[in-house]
């Protein structure tokens, strides 16, 4: 019998070590935030570490030291484009998605109606693949107010995305920057890195809650 409760004990204190074990790795997990975005994420003409999310990282740390940014982002980068970039990224999971494309398309013309498809196919490919991963779905206007119809359907697609995905929402990036040439470099287009600095601070009023709400899970 002593022999007995001697396996007992071991087995229960293995069984609880193994537990404890688990447990730690699953704390440890790193946690994803992914951001596919164009040359206003990338950072265009600036060192990575000066773009907005790269700026992030030290903040999304302080909430959980397992946060890692991933910046999927690219100069020129369309819709269409997105969707096809996204294939590389959706083997590894991903908690937090940060989207942001499709001025570029605006640029050239493209339907909203098309800009609008390709940013809900990159959405549900994100959705299909993690189903609890946060989304937060970052805004662009026209710089010049403007009547025209394309532009006020452009500038309201964001939002109409975000309500129709129970998504986070930054309505315009470039809040505050756009338009002062001592936040922009000389094509007056894209931040410096002052002026990423400031879009970091706008981004993260939205991504703060996102992850929290991460960490604490």
């Amino acid at each position: 019998m002593a022999i007995l409760r001697a396996i007992l004990v071991i087995a229960v204190a293995n069984a609880s070590g193994q537990t404890a074990d688990a447990g730690v790795r699953e704390t440890s997990r790193l946690k994803t935030v992914l951001v596919l975005g164009d040359s206003l994420s990338e950072g265009f003409q600036l060192s990575p570490r000066d773009a907005w999310p790269m700026l992030l990282s030290q903040r999304l740390r302080q909430i959980d030291p397992n946060f890692r940014i991933i910046n999927a982002s690219a100069s020129g980068g369309t819709t269409e484009g997105g969707v096809r970039r996204l294939l590389a990224h959706l083997n590894r999971k991903i908690d937090i998605f940060v989207l942001e494309l499709g001025i570029n398309d605006a640029f050239r013309g493209i339907p909203i109606e098309r800009i609008r498809d390709n940013l809900q196919a990159i959405i549900d490919k994100v959705r299909a693949k993690d189903p609890d991963a946060a989304l937060l779905i970052i805004g662009m206007q026209f710089p010049i107010p403007t009547n025209d119809d394309y532009v006020t359907a452009f500038g309201k697609m964001f939002g109409e995305l975000a309500e129709n995905n129970r998504a986070a929402l930054v309505p315009y990036l470039l809040e505050g920057v756009a338009g002062n040439p001592a936040l922009n470099l000389e094509d007056r287009i894209h931040p410096n890195a002052a002026g990423h600095k400031i879009l970091a601070d706008t981004v993260w009023r939205a991504l703060e809650p996102l992850a929290r709400e991460v960490a604490a899970k």
